[in-house]
């Protein structure tokens, strides 16, 4: 077999080198950007704007577009570094939280100028023209002092070594950083105990407290071939496991769903579906998108991802009996959960399916309000078209990712719908992550 040619051969990797930088501006990932003196653009985690650090590369190669790296060494501070509470955080530790290092007021204009870029970027909108005032709303509680961290996180995954011990997954890595307890774990996480003791034969434990009731519950996932321990934790708890050839969720001890309380209803989450992991992230984004949407007693809306039934039934309570609420979730499990939540309201329907197949199926030409929840890639072009041909007069668009909110808002833009107003909030305090709701109406009618 010949040899590959030079020009065949892969650029070096220049992994472990470590380059002396001025820190530019934040960008979105939990990153900061740098240049090498070759101009190669370098993506640093563990630093801040405006810094002087030592930067150690982590990945890529000298051909790539970017490096990534890690800021190992502090040169000239900014004055919202701390020292990071965490014992895990930092360079090649957990990969859980991005900003232990930053003041908490520092994270969110942190998060205030990547939602700013990507506005300006990928939908050439300032805060200005999508009615936002530039901040980042922390969550009522969370407002804590440079050193301390919000205990927030209602479901945390853990993911378990080769001798059992149960960790978090280090950055961009299937490498697991050791824990005896996470910071920003949810105290009824925290109380179950799950890092005190080891997981034979298990490769994942997800842990998931429910918040307004005592609901605790893990997910077993073992590994191939393994066996499920005893489970005995330091408070009562249901048992799920991952099955190893369906992969579905099977139901061991105790109920296969746990209860959350929002918006004064309390909803059915069956075998670890989806709801929002900050404890009061759920009753937020009601209060945000059900004022901004100011439903009317008998109006008609439909709720696309619609998980359990959250907005829907928000909707259903706001619209009363003559009006109707039509849902549309993939799930069949989130779909069973937010029929049984929602069955006191005779004018819900809940459809399952995708929402690109499903919406046309409906018959559906016209809606008053329309709510979009969907997954962090976004609704993308065709579903925000569909959405701005049944003319509704606000629809309210939640969002987990600011470039999937940024490119949607700028279809929304060309199907003739423009923001009356956007909120941010900082529901995942230490990471790079928020929530945003965006309101939009006709920019041909108003509301």
């Amino acid at each position: 077999m010949p040899e590959a040619s030079a020009s065949e051969q892969p650029a070096p990797s220049p992994v472990g080198e470590e380059y002396e930088v001025e820190i530019g501006p934040v960008a979105h990932g939990g990153h900061c950007v740098a240049r090498t003196e070759q101009g190669q653009v370098l993506f640093v985690r563990h630093t801040l704007p405006g810094e002087r650090v030592v930067a150690r590369v982590t990945e890529g190669r000298t051909d790539s577009r970017f490096l990534r790296a890690d800021a190992v060494r502090v040169i000239e501070p900014a004055k919202e570094r701390i020292e990071a509470p965490c014992p895990f955080s930092g360079p090649g530790r957990c990969g859980g939280c991005d900003w232990q290092h930053v003041k908490p007021g520092g994270q969110r204009r942190l998060k205030a100028e990547v939602l700013t870029e990507q506005l300006a970027r990928l939908a050439g909108m300032t805060p200005e023209d999508v009615s936002w005032d530039g901040t980042v709303e922390p969550a009522p509680g969370d407002k804590v002092a440079p050193g301390e961290v919000p205990a927030w996180r209602t479901r945390v995954h853990y993911t378990i070594d080769a001798e059992g011990h149960p960790g978090l997954l280090k950055h961009r890595s299937h490498e697991v950083q050791r824990i005896d307890h996470c910071l920003i774990a949810a105290p009824g996480v925290d109380e179950l105990g799950i890092e005190t003791r080891t997981w034979p034969q298990i490769a994942s434990v997800d842990a998931i407290a429910a918040t307004g009731s005592g609901d605790r519950q893990v997910v077993l996932t073992p590994r191939p071939g393994g066996r499920l321990p005893l489970v005995e934790l330091n408070r009562e708890v249901s048992v799920l496991r991952v099955g190893e050839k369906d992969r579905a969720v099977h139901r061991v001890h105790g109920r296969d769903f746990v209860r959350e309380r929002a918006d004064d209803r309390t909803w059915r989450v069956g075998e670890g579906g989806f709801w929002q992991v900050h404890p009061q992230a759920a009753e937020l984004l009601v209060d945000a998108v059900m004022r901004g949407l100011t439903p009317r007693k008998g109006e008609t809306a439909i709720d696309l991802y619609c998980g359990v039934g959250l907005f829907a039934g928000a909707l259903a309570d706001r619209v009363g009996e003559k009006g109707a609420v039509l849902g549309i979730e993939s799930g069949k499990r989130a779909v069973a959960d937010a029929r049984k939540n929602l069955a006191d309201f005779p004018r819900v329907r809940i459809e399952q399916g995708k929402v690109e197949k499903v919406l046309p199926r409906t018959g559906i030409t016209e809606a008053d309000l329309v709510v979009l929840d969907p997954p962090r890639t976004g609704a993308g072009r065709g579903i925000v078209e569909s959405v701005a041909a049944l003319g509704p007069r606000r629809i309210a668009y939640v969002a987990c990712d600011p470039a999937a909110l940024a490119r949607d808002l700028a279809y929304f833009t060309r199907a003739g719908y423009r923001p009356r107003f956007l909120r941010a909030f900082d529901l995942f305090p230490m990471t790079h992550h928020m929530e945003c709701v965006a309101i939009l109406e006709s920019a041909a009618k108003g509301a």
